[in-house]
């Protein structure tokens, strides 16, 4: 397939500027699919290194990687998926105890996902869960063993992933399965795409005071005006979570209800399925003393992101100007890039 071709015109359509930097690594993933699904049996007789199975982007935040990959995703013909890695970790580990009576959990796992995808796709790929960590050396050899194909999108080097984790140690033998099995290229580009393209955010206001509580709550009843507010329910694995302020679709959260409780990746997606607009009110400054909320509040941002929901957010301080905790000032960044986004998005 002519991937240069199609990615120009990809980039005309949607009227976005063309990079050299983002051309190359096009031409870099058609290498890449060429060496492991578009090789004839001579060429595979023949070639004396194996064909690395995975593909690892990294670069700065908003600088096109999610785009790059998406449309390479998108023209792929082979049996695929694409899922957030909180998400597929939640399989797996489902999945080991389900069959928790079973043998060899790990390799019936990756097993079965053999017989329904050649190729993965993690967007935004980090690790900062202990139990993860311990798991993912076994768990990728294993992915690598059975010829699964993965591509990844992530903010940090393969060599710098869980870097001041616990137990790191544990986590090494992970990092050297990436190494030996993927390209890991680079995307360098000077501009977040995302904070030049929605420099007008309407629904992201701060400080708070009568003015943005107005606002904020003008548009929240403009957009509930024809819907019923219900008691939502929702459960997971035997935890209930309740919305409160839910009108078909559109919920209301203080952020203390939503990071301030012991909620995990699983909650968010749950919360997530049911809404397509959320509205999060007292956004606070971060600080060591509220780094786990601010841990929880990049994974309910991240899976957001993922399923493209818009957000209206009241914070006590502007966006530009939020602080961090030390130990999460790298993912936050990407966050604070995605909430320019999703504050900015069209709702209809």
């Amino acid at each position: 397939m002519n991937l240069n071709k199609l990615f120009l015109n990809h980039c005309e359509d949607k009227q976005y500027e063309i990079n050299q930097n983002q051309i190359d690594i096009i031409d870099k993933l058609k290498d890449f699919y060429s060496s492991n699904f578009n090789q004839n049996f001579l060429k595979k007789f023949f070639k004396k290194e194996k064909s690395k199975l995975g593909f690892y982007l990294v670069g700065d935040v908003g600088v096109g990687k999610t785009m790059l990959l998406n449309f390479f995703f998108k023209t792929l013909k082979e049996k695929k998926l694409r899922l957030h890695f909180n998400e597929f970790m939640i399989k797996f580990h489902d999945s080991i105890f389900k069959n928790k009576d079973k043998k060899n959990g790990i390799e019936n796992f990756v097993k079965d996902l053999s017989t329904k995808t050649e190729i993965i796709y993690f967007d935004e790929f980090q690790v900062t869960n202990i139990v993860d960590a311990m798991i993912l050396g076994k768990l990728f050899k294993k992915i690598f063993e059975e010829k699964i194909k993965v591509i990844f999108s992530s903010n940090t080097n393969i060599n710098d992933l869980y870097k001041d984790g616990l137990q790191r140690e544990q986590f090494i033998p992970f990092i050297k399965i990436l190494e030996k099995n993927c390209i890991e290229e680079e995307l360098l580009i000077d501009e977040d795409y995302r904070l030049t393209q929605n420099e007008d955010l309407n629904r992201f206001l701060s400080p708070i005071n009568e003015s943005t509580n107005f606002k904020f709550n003008k548009f929240f009843r403009k957009i509930t005006k024809d819907k019923n507010k219900t008691l939502k329910v929702l459960e997971v694995k035997g935890r209930k979570i309740i919305l409160e302020n839910f009108y078909n679709g559109v919920v209301k959260f203080d952020f203390e209800e939503l990071c301030n409780r012991n909620l995990g990746s699983e909650d968010y997606i749950k919360v997530s399925e049911s809404c397509n607009f959320i509205f999060i009110e007292k956004l606070p400054d971060f600080e060591e003393d509220n780094s786990n909320q601010q841990q929880r509040f990049i994974t309910l941002i991240d899976i957001i992101y993922e399923k493209k929901i818009p957000l209206m957010i009241t914070s006590y301080v502007d966006l530009n100007s939020i602080k961090s905790s030390k130990s999460m000032t790298k993912p936050f960044k990407r966050t604070i890039s995605r909430l320019y986004e999703l504050t900015s998005i069209n709702y209809n």
